[in-house]
C-alpha cells in the first residue's frame, strides 16, 4: 500500500512545531547539506530538528536503519512528523516509508529547505524554509 503524503507549507509547519508538543521535524538531508547549506533552527521554540540522512553520503544509498534511528531519536508513531529535504523528494520518500510502518501523522514540508531553482539556477530564492524567512543557521 502506498501512502499519499500531504504537503504542508513551511510557515504552517513552523506554527505546528511551536504549538504542538507532539510535532517533530525530521531533516533527511545529508551531513554536508546540514553543514554547508544550513538547517532549521528550532531553538527559539525549545526544540531541535531530528537529523537523519535518508540517503547516506557519499554513496547516497538509502539508510536501511532509518526507521530504527527515528525511534532512537524519540520520534514515535503517534507523533506529528514533518519531513524536510532540499526540495521535497527525499522527504516524501521517507514520509511514505514511515506511513507504511505505522506512523499515522506524517507530512512533507512543501518545497523543502531550499525550494526549486530560480531562473539563474540558484536555490533558496523561490520557495522553501529559507525563502519563507523561518529561522535557520549554518554549521
Amino acid at each position: 500500500m502506498s501512502a499519499e503524503i500531504p504537503n504542508v507549507m513551511p510557515e504552517d509547519v513552523w506554527e505546528a512545531l511551536r504549538n504542538d508538543p507532539s510535532a517533530k521535524l525530521v531533516d533527511v538531508r545529508t551531513a554536508p547539506e546540514w553543514s554547508y547549506v544550513g538547517q532549521p533552527d528550532l531553538s527559539s521554540i525549545g526544540k531541535t530538528a531530528v537529523r537523519l540522512q535518508w540517503q547516506v553520503y557519499p554513496g547516497m544509498e538509502i539508510d536501511r536503519d532509518f526507521l530504527h534511528k527515528m525511534r532512537v531519536e524519540g520520534v514515535e508513531p503517534e507523533d506529528k512528523v514533518y519531513f524536510l529535504c532540499r526540495s521535497g523528494v527525499r522527504s516524501t520518500a521517507a514520509a511514505k516509508l514511515a506511513a507504511e510502518n505505522g506512523f499515522t501523522q506524517v507530512f512533507n514540508i512543501a518545497d523543502g529547505f531550499e525550494g526549486p531553482k530560480d531562473a539563474q539556477g540558484h536555490r533558496g530564492t523561490v520557495a522553501g524554509w529559507k525563502r519563507a524567512g523561518l529561522p535557520w543557521g549554518q554549521g
